[in-house]
């Protein structure tokens, strides 16, 4: 044998057994999975099947409704009695609401309570309405008319004759610096410009676009433009820019995508009901017992949990692939609807391994459902509005049914703190999946501090104790982002002499408590020596720690959020160019110290218990929330 074959057999021996160990932990987890599969069908009853059903047909009749225009539920709703020569024929033609009869057909009563038609068009080209329904009718028809009337303005070959007048409308983003945290007024300039063939008189000839009357009354039916296109979302890095539409001024208002809110947020329904079942199956082996048996077995912790949330991932997966099918969805959406899935479970299997009861279980579902909604809803709405949208994935999927182009850096920004925390929550969950936690009734806050123990254990079991800090303040970076994001979303429409106050003190908050709890955990469960020295090297890593994973918050600048002040006061400024460069050293190294100390301030109140570490977090909170404010001021 010579030399190259020497070197290599070992190699590929490793390789083998590498192999053979995947192949063995893959066939666990599906065992596990299938076993999972059995027990699950096995335990559905015939209320259960309803409500599947049930909110099966919510969404698919939801989705259908709003996204093809209804589900023929007012189709030929009202009877329009009018000549077939007459042009408001084809205005009850190209409308579903309406059902025309002729005029010689049309029966009306003595008294005129019963009719078989609900607006009447007269020979003369007047409007008129009898019986019940014929005010509703009436109205209805107008609007068909002004919707007829666009159409035919929208297909016009010329123009400058169909639109005289064109609005301009420009959205300008709100600079809170120069007007002192208030919104500029949207701006509208006009030009107009009158053909000089005389075009305008023909539309004056023709009916559908002259006057109808009622009775003295008089409506003008005018063009309605519609502007579907909306306001974008800046690309990263971009600006609002403004738009210019025909159209006629009742018709401009500021951009809501309504319809893609509604079916993006079908998305979301479903999640709800299956995060249920797979935290009461999760409660169930904890109450039961039932899970160890499965602790005893030689599969390991990541196997088990992975194989009893295997099926429901594939359930989510399905889910969102069938919404997006019904809805009109294309990959992005199922690509952006994912991690919104994975945060749920991620954050169901730690709440049910924290839980005691399956009432707490309870508590704890509705608690995580409503947040979530709250965080993936709410940012979606401002999608047409202001790049703060973008910290929601759901927002991905509003843009992609309005058929908005979105970048791959707007993508990896709202999705990548999804995936991080449902991984990290679920790192945490299967910390505490053990003996002696899953079977016990700790408190809550007991079984939070095992499990961020188990990470430091994990962690010292590679490099020394000591460390677990620096690498835990990195691991809990997605979680500041997301919190920090979402008190950013919810004051943004909060007037700046209020929110910035507020913004200050929770971002300190957040980051603190991030880069101290760890830290407590490892003394509170005899991890770290109570020691001065040991409180102040473990302070000064997770410090450390939290200054390099902060750095990977600062994607937020590519999408525009520093520009907004209220996201100043949460991820700091930009730093700008213009600056000298001692300045900019002095910037981007004062947060290293600041993390560094706040967190050894921490450190050495927890190492005395909660209540000394419960003040030395206040104390620590106060020195972070003062500095932001000074560092903005200097700034700005």
């Amino acid at each position: 044998m010579n030399e190259g074959e020497q070197a290599t057999g070992p190699i590929r021996h490793r390789a083998i057994l590498v192999a053979r160990r995947l192949a063995g932990s893959v066939g666990r987890t599906a065992r596990i999975a299938r076993w999972e599969v059995s027990r699950s069908t096995g335990t559905i009853d015939r209320k259960t099947i309803l409500v599947v059903a049930a909110m099966i047909l919510v969404v698919g009749a939801v989705g259908l409704s709003v996204a093809d225009d209804g589900l023929g539920l007012e189709d030929e709703l009202y009877v329009v009695g009018v000549d077939e020569n007459d042009p408001y024929a084809d205005v009850a033609a190209e409308s579903d609401r309406f059902r025309s009869v002729p005029l010689e057909a049309i029966e009306i009563s003595e008294d005129g309570s019963e009719s078989n038609v609900d607006v009447v068009v007269t020979p003369d080209g007047e409007l008129g309405y009898v019986g019940e329904n014929g005010q509703q009718a009436f109205d209805a028809f107008r609007d068909a008319i002004e919707s007829y009337n666009d159409e035919r303005m929208a297909n016009a070959e010329d123009e400058i004759a169909a639109y005289p007048v064109l609005v301009t409308v420009d959205y300008q983003e709100r600079d809170p610096i120069e007007s002192g945290g208030t919104s500029q007024s949207e701006r509208a300039d006009s030009d107009g410009t009158t053909d000089s063939d005389g075009t305008g008189s023909d539309a004056a000839d023709d009916p559908a676009t002259g006057s109808i009357e009622d009775g003295g009354e008089t409506g003008t039916l005018t063009n309605g433009g519609d502007d579907e296109d909306g306001l974008q979302v800046p690309d990263v890095g971009g600006t609002v820019a403004e738009q210019s539409t025909p159209g006629t001024p009742e018709t401009l208002s500021p951009p809501f995508p309504f319809q893609s809110l509604v079916l993006a947020f079908l998305f979301i329904v479903p999640m709800n009901f299956l995060i249920q079942a797979y935290g009461s199956t999760i409660m169930d082996e904890r109450i039961k017992r039932r899970g160890e048996l499965l602790l005893v077995s030689p599969s390991s912790r990541y196997e088990i949990v992975a194989g009893k949330t295997l099926p429901y991932v594939l359930g989510l997966v399905a889910i969102v692939v069938a919404t997006a099918a019904v809805i009109g969805g294309g990959v992005l959406s199922v690509a952006a609807a994912i991690p919104i899935a994975l945060v749920f479970l991620g954050s169901t299997f730690a709440g049910a391994m924290l839980a005691r009861s399956f009432k707490e279980l309870t508590f704890v579902t509705v608690t995580i459902s409503v947040f979530l909604t709250t965080y993936t809803f709410v940012p979606a709405i401002f999608t047409d509005v202001t790049p703060i949208a973008l910290i929601s994935p759901l927002t991905l999927v509003v843009m992609d049914l309005q058929g908005d182009p979105v970048a791959v850096g707007e993508y990896l920004f709202s999705t990548i703190p999804f995936y991080l925390s449902a991984l990290v929550l679920f790192l945490l969950g299967i910390g505490i999946y053990r003996e002696e936690d899953m079977f016990a009734q700790k408190p809550i806050p007991a079984k939070v501090v095992d499990a961020i123990t188990s990470q430091i254990d994990a962690i010292s079991s590679r490099v020394h104790a000591y460390w677990s800090p620096f690498a835990l303040s990195i691991l809990f970076i997605p979680f500041v982002f997301a919190a920090q994001l979402l008190a950013v979303a919810l004051l943004f429409v909060v007037p700046e002499a209020i929110a910035l106050p507020v913004m200050f003190i929770i971002a300190a908050v957040i980051e603190e408590f991030a880069k101290s709890i760890h830290v407590y955990a490892g003394f509170a469960r005899g991890r770290f020596e109570s020691s001065i020295r040991v409180a102040v090297v473990v302070g000064a890593l997770s410090g450390l720690g939290f200054f390099v994973g902060e750095k990977i918050t600062h994607v937020g600048q590519l999408v525009g959020l520093p520009e907004l002040t209220i996201s100043m006061a949460a991820f700091g400024p930009e730093l700008s160019s213009d600056l000298s460069v001692a300045l900019l050293l002095a910037l981007f190294l004062a947060p290293l110290v600041l993390h560094v100390v706040t967190a050894t301030v921490s450190a050495v109140g927890a190492r005395r218990g909660p209540a000394t570490y419960a003040a030395a977090l206040v104390v620590a909170t106060l020195v972070h929330a003062l500095y932001n404010l000074g560092v903005v001021a200097l700034v700005v």
